[in-house]
């Protein structure tokens, strides 16, 4: 009986703490998709990718080129004259590699530029939500677009429109 009483204790106990945090749900991609800088800012990041892709892609186009003249002279050329080519070859095709790195790594061009114009976006999406959050007194904001483990929520804890509705203003 001990044991029965308390188990209800503890369930009553645990149901009065859940019922006590208040959370919401929000869709942060609808709600930087909304926000007209974030495009302007996502089309300039796509079309500078392209155009930094076709230097790389034309550049590769020219290593295999110069690869395939190679294989067709290779027979032709003395042994030095070979090492030469091979290396001059490989020295382009090392430049290239570390062009693509220079621009698409972790430290480059387009990962700066995209800091550059998104960073004060979010600051200003992720400020909206967190002063909309706290001005109603709510524990919690889940991220639906970032959580694929959410498997449903009710349209009642989703404040997403809201939040849109507040960075309009």
């Amino acid at each position: 009986m001990k044991r029965f009483i308390f188990a209800l204790t503890a369930l009553v106990f645990s149901a009065g703490i859940a019922s006590a945090q208040r959370y919401i749900v929000v869709d942060s991609e609808q709600i930087f998709r909304s926000v007209s800088d974030y495009n302007v800012a996502m089309t300039t990041l796509d079309n500078l990718a392209k155009e930094y892709q076709t230097k790389v892609d034309n550049a590769y186009a020219e290593i295999e080129s110069m690869y395939n003249s190679y294989i067709q002279q290779k027979q032709n050329l003395t042994t030095a004259a070979r090492n030469a080519k091979e290396q001059e070859i490989l020295s382009k095709e090392k430049a290239v590699a570390e062009y693509q790195e220079a621009v698409f790594g972790n430290d480059g061009v387009m990962m700066k530029k995209r800091i550059e114009l998104i960073q004060p976006i979010q600051k200003r999406v992720f400020a909206a939500i967190e002063n909309y959050a706290k001005s109603g007194g709510y524990d919690l904001v889940l991220d639906s677009a970032a959580n694929a483990s959410m498997l449903y929520h009710s349209d009642s804890v989703n404040h997403t429109q809201k939040i849109i509705e507040l960075l309009k203003q």
